[in-house]
């Protein structure tokens, strides 16, 4: 029986991805690549199988941008379930201990006050942070306690959406780097009866909504020029930087990695480029002396019948 392998496309941009429950950022990662037949592919930050929501995936020349998706802000809607810790800090984990819950609405919002602004948080054991090339989640596994430095993070805003009993409903605007079951945790410590995270959605990052995003499920549904139609172009990833648009020659020089002269720079830092026709070049830095340097360039058909035209 001949098998036939499936021709993988070398397809770039950006795809707002509504994870479900139960799977992992990468395994959901791979799931999507598959059905787009991608060459190259990867997601912009990790959501624990627990969690569902939006996860940002690129693919092609967008994955060089995923760093901006990384660093920014997020918008999570999490349940606490007071009276009891666990060992992973959620639902998934096995309670080491339990409490009595008796606390008020009143008390619930003064300790979420106490949890906004600047803070420092020690990153959880079972987290896929690194140890010595392994994720912490393997020693945790192994019942092995490995140091952790505490990092800097910002809860921005942390509102208290329901309490009802035993369990919060919140919405937590936090920056990169925040775990929300550590903060789960914290909030039970705070209120003396103990907390684990119940569930976790994200509905925002890094300016992207989850009102915009796709299952599973409806990707599959979809016919191929369909789906190729919902991915978003690479550029969307550094919305937020300024924009440099340069005319056919400083364009050209910019591609083959030289400096090139732009007038009129009155600041310096990181600047997206774009050629002739607001076709998208990638990432430049404006020098202190006002000249456009390449960063982090892409490298598509369009980009280069635009400069050689």
């Amino acid at each position: 029986m001949l098998q036939f392998k499936r021709i993988k496309r070398p397809i770039s941009g950006v795809l707002l991805l509504d994870k479900a429950h139960g799977i992992s950022s990468n395994t959901a990662l791979q799931q999507v690549k598959r059905l787009f037949q991608a060459e190259k592919a990867g997601h912009t930050g990790n959501l624990d199988p627990l969690a569902t929501g939006l996860l940002p995936l690129c693919f092609g020349e967008a994955t060089k941008f995923s760093q901006y998706l990384l660093d920014a802000d997020k918008v999570y809607q999490a349940v606490i379930k007071l009276g009891a810790t666990t060992t992973t800090g959620d639902v998934e984990g096995e309670i080491i201990s339990q409490c009595p819950v008796s606390v008020s609405q009143m008390q619930v919002e003064q300790v979420l006050r106490n949890f906004t602004g600047p803070m420092q948080q020690i990153p959880p054991m079972y987290s896929a942070l690194k140890h010595q090339g392994k994720a912490l989640y393997t020693y945790a596994r192994a019942g092995i306690d490995i140091e952790r430095k505490a990092r800097d993070i910002t809860i921005y805003r942390l509102d208290l959406d329901e309490f009802c009993g035993d369990e919060l409903s919140v919405t937590v605007s936090c920056s990169k780097g925040t775990y929300i079951r550590v903060l789960a945790e914290d909030i039970g410590a705070e209120l003396g009866c103990g907390a684990h995270l119940k569930a976790l959605r994200r509905i925002s990052t890094g300016g992207f909504d989850l009102a915009h995003a796709l299952t599973l499920s409806q990707l599959e549904q979809m016919q191929p020029e369909q789906r190729d139609a919902c991915l978003l172009p690479a550029d969307c990833l550094v919305e937020g930087l300024p924009k440099v648009f340069l005319d056919r020659e400083s364009a050209f020089y910019v591609q083959q990695g030289q400096e090139v002269w732009q007038p009129k720079q009155s600041s310096t830092g990181l600047v997206s480029l774009y050629g002739p026709d607001q076709v998208f070049l990638g990432l430049g830095e404006i020098t202190d002396a006002g000249k456009v340097a390449p960063k982090r360039l892409i490298v598509t058909a369009k980009n280069q019948a635009t400069l050689l035209s």
